[in-house]
């Protein structure tokens, strides 16, 4: 059965970089790229910029996407505090949100978590997750073979503390206890990135380097996490996409 045509918007909270402006066109082209399906429509909104849909177009969407970003999702910049606002709005709205580091962040701000720095420093690199065991909803999403770990692509100093009351964690780390968590049906939080490839890492690190917040020590160990190693891109496309579309795994 063919998807009806889905409608997207992407809520984007990182600005361009040029790497990421001259080998992709923008983020917005990397997002849609990994999330979208032919024949689906996406919108960009630069919430960093402020720039936000009217409420009376938020049903308008079958899905939202958070991105990640260098700020902090518990700080309350004017940007900041609206994109809370628009998520309580989708959260009554039970409209399906994927919130991916910052935004994940952001989500369990929303709904009454606790975030701040990541207690054993800041992580970045190819990590193994570690999946929780019999979850009915990851089955839902990825079919009967739910692998025990994935590899994700990690880059943030800040995590969840505290999960909300209403959450469930679906991943875990040595270095980050939620790696992963849903609430509802409608909202599913990332801590990784599962959109970012070797290079859009390596570039983060090299621009860090260059801007001196980072020790080179670092960003090496960061990169030697990709020798031989790459992440589950195709599982964690299923994923995202199988829980953005409401279209459980055909098993």
């Amino acid at each position: 059965m063919v998807d009806q045509k889905k409608r997207f918007a992407l809520f984007l909270a990182t600005s361009d970089s040029d790497f990421v402006k001259k080998t992709y066109g923008g983020y917005f082209n990397v997002f849609v790229s990994t999330f979208g399906d032919e024949g689906d429509q996406w919108d960009l909104f630069r919430v960093i910029d402020g720039d936000f849909p009217d409420d009376n177009d938020l049903d308008k969407y079958d899905g939202f996407v958070i991105s990640g970003s260098p700020h902090d999702a518990f700080a309350d910049a004017d940007w900041i505090v609206k994109l809370c606002s628009v998520c309580e709005k989708l959260d009554h709205m039970k409209k399906k949100v994927l919130g991916i580091c910052f935004g994940h962040q952001i989500i369990t701000r929303v709904k009454g978590g606790k975030i701040g720095r990541a207690r054993k420093g800041a992580d970045m690199g190819l990590r193994n997750i570690t999946i929780a065991k019999d979850n009915e909803k990851l089955a839902s999403y990825l079919g009967d073979k739910v692998p025990a770990s994935l590899a994700i692509i990690k880059c943030h100093q800040d995590e969840v503390l505290e999960l909300p009351e209403s959450a469930t964690v679906l991943a875990s780390s040595a270095v980050c206890e939620v790696e992963m968590f849903s609430i509802g049906d409608h909202f599913l939080c990332i801590q990784g990135h599962p959109e970012y490839n070797k290079e859009i890492l390596f570039e983060i690190l090299d621009r860090l380097l260059n801007m001196k917040l980072m020790p080179q020590d670092f960003a090496d160990k960061a990169k030697s996490t990709m020798e031989t190693a790459e992440p589950d891109r195709n599982l964690w496309q299923k994923l995202c996409k199988n829980f953005l579309k409401g279209r459980p795994e055909q098993v």
